[in-house]
């Protein structure tokens, strides 16, 4: 006598257990019970509970109602029930039936116990004769696939790759590429004729069948179905599906035309071969001299090999539909027939935790063998692990009721190299609103990316549009952005011909910032003259001072001395203004115009220097031309006799 706990049969999962207040068609109970007894998910039977229905409190737990079932409505149905599953169930199923107390004790409830058994039952009703399982929640009929794993699972039917092709003959078997193989897996035998590895009588090893198997009733020896696609000579003429289609499309979707689409016939093991030769193509490094990790890879080799024989070996083969290789510009599809096992957990696959489970265990044990294939379970884990290891986004897992596919992005960084191209392009065309606009798309994307940033900046100097920039910067966190990106921003900033308090607040903002860091010649220059066109030339002249001293060979650069001695001239500037000024008093004049002497004095020190290393003619002409008016200040800086 079974115990049976209504509550505790609330919790369990609802493959175990099926509830029915009213039994309006008895099929549809006998249909659960062939479900249960069939037990593809393995959880060992089910309940069927008639006149109690399961609901939720206001808390959301489950709760029972029990409204019960009359005295003859309960005779009823576990009459009909027995007497069907006796009579129309192939083989029969002999359900245990409890009685329990319903909510009155005018009706009882009753609970039929199904237990798993080893066999595949059917039921034949007026219409058809069918098989049935659980899936999750649902009594569904086995189809195709679905009917399939459920005769193999009970043994009702060998699992395709095991099966002998009725259709095929040893002549279909090319003996070069057995022998190759075979050599390859150090199971070579050289005192062995090679057609008696073909015997049907001795197995090759102990975890897979012989390669040939004989007729039941005529005892003709024929090739078993995964031999064929391992060693077979015409493959697609005995399993029509069994070959692969790889295509390449320059987009990211099918709209625009194929660039490549090769069909690929032949055995696994040249299908594996040419569709990892293809992705190898796919899977090459670009150097981006702006990320932490310049060599980016766009996919790693080890997840699309993975991806591929995982495809080919646990295929469904008895679909005619072939394993696709798409690849897009952002991503590569590979899509293999026949849905997941039924008893692959999907939570569990996702993730990459689920038990191995597979279709066809004699490929896939060869493909192990060859080194071509992960150990058991470990195809999954690897993508996963060498996708986030190369910095890819996660692979993404489509699991229809048809077919699994395996989506594997590229590298971001790949897409935004891609991106940035498009824009450089647009640039050299002279599409300068193109770029500025595409660039502005992508750095809503990522707005401290510093090559986009500088792309944008370019394309609006170009339109002569640097406000542009100063919308973009404002909401900036200067503080993310590199130095050299500091000084680009600056100097578009810099560049706006009516310049408010705020974009010169940022622009100084993001000079000091950027003179915090250390530069080569020609940052610096760029760095210095953004600074003087804000009016900053003390930190101007502070930044040339520091790098003169971390750089002593570019203390003789003309270029960054006339710079130094152009910014003191600015400074003798300010001070002859001061001194000038009717309202100084006679002391901060004297002062201003000693001060004007001296900055001179620097800057006339530095002008000559720089005469001497000069080069360009025409940079000494720049420098000829600051010594005049250099002179031309001093004239006018000569200590007075008298102050007014």
């Amino acid at each position: 006598m079974y115990r049976i706990d209504l509550k505790e049969l609330a919790s369990r999962e609802s493959e175990r257990v099926e509830w029915k207040e009213n039994v309006a068609h008895i099929n549809d109970v006998i249909a659960t019970a062939v479900a249960f007894s069939n037990d593809l998910a393995n959880v060992g039977g089910g309940y069927i509970v008639c006149g109690a229905r399961e609901t939720k409190d206001e808390h959301g737990f489950a709760k029972m109602e029990t409204p019960g079932l009359t005295a003859g409505q309960a005779k009823e149905i576990e009459g009909r029930l027995m007497a069907s599953c006796r009579d129309f169930v192939n083989p029969p199923i002999t359900p245990q039936v409890e009685e329990l107390p319903a909510s009155t004790p005018d009706k009882r409830i009753l609970v039929f116990i199904v237990p798993a058994t080893p066999h595949a039952h059917s039921f034949r009703s007026k219409e058809h004769e069918a098989y049935y399982v659980r899936l999750s929640r649902e009594t569904v009929q086995a189809r195709n696939g679905l009917l399939r794993e459920l005769l193999v699972k009970k043994r009702a039917l060998d699992p395709w790759d095991k099966r002998v092709n009725a259709s095929a003959t040893i002549e279909d078997i090319d003996l070069l590429v057995l022998r190759e193989q075979l050599q390859r897996m150090g199971l070579w035998d050289p005192g062995k004729a090679l057609e008696d590895y073909l015997s049907p009588d001795v197995p090759l090893t102990a975890f897979a069948p012989p390669f040939c198997g004989r007729e039941p009733l005529t005892g003709t020896i024929r090739p078993r179905n995964f031999a064929l696609l391992l060693f077979g000579r015409d493959l697609q003429r005995f399993c029509g599906g069994a070959y692969a289609i790889f295509s390449v499309y320059p987009g990211t979707d099918r709209s625009e035309p194929t660039a490549e689409r090769l069909p690929l016939p032949g055995n696994l093991f040249d299908q594996t071969r040419k569709l990892i030769d293809a992705l190898n193509t796919q899977a090459y490094g670009v150097l981006d001299k702006l990320d932490a990790a310049p060599n980016l890879l766009k996919y790693p080799q080890r997840a699309l090999h993975e991806a591929v024989v995982n495809a080919l070996v646990h295929r469904d083969y008895e679909s005619d539909q072939p394993v696709r290789v798409t690849v897009f510009s952002d991503r590569i599809e590979i899509r293999s027939p026949g849905a997941l096992p039924s008893a692959v957990d999907r939570e569990k696959f996702l993730t990459g935790h689920a038990a191995p489970v597979w279709r066809n265990q004699s490929l896939a044990y060869f493909f192990n063998k060859l080194h071509l294939a992960q150990g058991e379970g470990q195809g999954i884990p690897t993508i996963l692990r060498t996708m986030s290891e190369e910095g890819c986004p996660a692979p993404i897992f489509d699991l229809e009721t048809e077919s699994v596919t395996c989506t594997l992005p590229a590298h971001p960084r790949h897409a935004m190299m891609r991106d940035r191209r498009a824009i450089e392009r647009d640039i050299v065309l002279g599409n300068f609103k193109e770029a500025a606009e595409k660039a502005r798309e992508l750095l809503r994307r990522d707005p401290y990316d510093s090559r986009t940033i500088e792309l944008f900046c370019e394309a609006s100097s170009l339109m002569k549009a640097p406000e542009a920039v100063y919308e973009f910067a404002k909401e900036l966190h200067i503080d993310k952005l590199g130095g050299t990106t500091q000084l680009k921003i600056a100097e578009m900033l810099a560049s706006i011909r009516d310049q408010t308090e705020s974009t010169k607040e940022l622009a100084r903002r993001l000079l000091q910032s950027a003179a915090s860091g250390h530069f080569q010649e020609a940052e610096a220059r760029k760095l210095v003259v953004s600074l003087r066109k804000i009016g900053d030339n003390h930190q101007a002249i502070d930044v040339l001072n520091r790098l003169f001293t971390s750089n002593p060979n570019l203390k003789n650069s003309s270029s960054l001395l006339q710079l130094r001695g152009k910014s003191y001239i600015d400074f003798a500037k300010r001070c002859t203004e001061t001194a000038k000024n009717r309202s100084s008093p006679p002391r901060i004049k004297a002062r201003a115009w000693e001060e004007c002497r001296r900055y001179l004095e620097e800057a006339e020190r530095d002008l000559h220097h720089a005469l001497e290393h000069v080069v360009s003619p025409a940079d000494r002409e720049y420098i000829l031309r600051d010594l005049e008016f250099l002179a031309h200040m001093k004239k006018i800086a000569r200590k007075p006799t008298r102050y007014r």
